[in-house]
């Protein structure tokens, strides 16, 4: 299996981790996972106790602090729910690209999805959330198709570099254009503007409903295709001999991240560099085998973005920052190391 390789040596992400190594690394995630999720329902503009969490979780909403809990938890879970799909999706594109730098937001799917919204809203003017996450799903599809089809273009085929130009390309194409889309409408630039930064302030139950089926289905296709996501790690010349179908192989795995895509930013925005550095962290603690890191990556994405909500929310108390400026900060400067600091290989 290759591997990502810096200037001393193989990266001990491509070394094996024993059963119970990742064992422990799986509770500790777990546990931080719900100290998380705890602290955005506890800290915001306002700073709950226990005893507040506790009885609005019984059921009683009758001083602000609980109502103020009551609005928390629909945000707490959306966050979770959202981060955990881009982890994912960015884990399987990975895989599936066999690029360490590919990314929702890098390759330009975000922004693919961010268009086609626009497209909808202006044209057709959509009205439920739904149809949202349906045309969010259309047009990560056809950009993702899109990317690949560029980045495999000359001599080479598809490598990494080519992949990650490509779709930093598309992406600045798109971002154009969904302003040229969106400028025109004054009615509806503003709520489009505060989509586009990136957030989960606007989460509700109705909105989990709808986004829940997609999340599941995307998770599904996804951890099915952990065991063709390692023989293609192998290359696909190999991957055939092992007897995977790899064109059906990478096809269901880029559905599935696709479908984990489109649905988080239609619900939440474009969110970058989630699913970039997680997929790096996992294999620092499980090592490549997609078996276990893509669990992991689920769960890191979900600690992830709830704990960027909820420094978001603070750092400039009473108001807030989106989770989406909050992973841009982390993650440009995560990028810029891999690039620099790394000789990128396939995975």
């Amino acid at each position: 299996m290759t591997y990502v390789e810096t200037s001393s040596g193989p990266d001990v992400a491509a070394l094996g981790r024993p059963a119970r190594v990742r064992l422990a690394w799986l509770l500790l995630v777990l546990a931080v996972l719900l100290l998380v999720m705890l602290a955005s329902v506890a800290f915001g503009s306002r700073i709950v106790g226990w005893s507040d969490i506790m009885a609005a979780v019984g059921g009683s909403d009758e001083t602000l602090d609980q109502a103020a809990v009551v609005k928390r938890i629909p945000r707490t879970l959306l966050a979770a729910l959202v981060g955990a799909a881009l982890g994912l999706s960015g884990a399987v594109m990975q895989g599936v690209t066999r690029n360490p730098l590919a990314d929702p937001g890098i390759l330009g799917v975000n922004t693919g999805a961010s268009l086609a919204v626009a497209v909808a809203m202006v044209t057709v003017g959509l009205s439920t959330a739904t149809d949202y996450i349906w045309v969010a799903i259309a047009g990560a599809a056809v950009t993702a198709v899109f990317v690949y089809a560029v980045g495999s273009l000359g001599r080479g085929g598809a490598t990494p570099l080519k992949i990650a130009l490509a779709g930093a390309a598309t992406s600045a194409a798109l971002a154009s254009l969904v302003v040229a889309v969106v400028l025109p409408r004054g009615d509806i630039v503003d709520n489009f503007r505060s989509w586009q930064v990136g957030g989960v302030g606007g989460a509700t139950w109705n909105s989990l409903g709808h986004i829940l089926p997609f999340l599941i289905g995307g998770l599904g296709i996804c951890l099915l295709c952990a065991r063709p996501l390692n023989a293609l790690a192998l290359g696909d010349e190999l991957a055939a001999g092992l007897g995977e179908r790899v064109g059906l192989a990478r096809g269901a795995a880029a559905l599935g991240a696709v479908v984990l895509c489109g649905a988080a930013t239609a619900i939440a925005g474009p969110i970058a560099f989630v699913g970039l550095i997680v997929p790096h962290m996992c294999r620092l603690l499980v090592g490549l085998d997609h078996r276990w890191l893509l669990p992991f990556a689920t769960l890191v994405g979900a600690v992830l973005l709830t704990a960027a909500d909820v420094v978001g929310r603070m750092v400039n108390r009473p108001d807030e920052i989106e989770a989406g400026i909050i992973t841009a900060l982390i993650g440009a400067p995560f990028f810029i190391y891999i690039v620099r600091r790394q000789k990128v290989r396939e995975l």
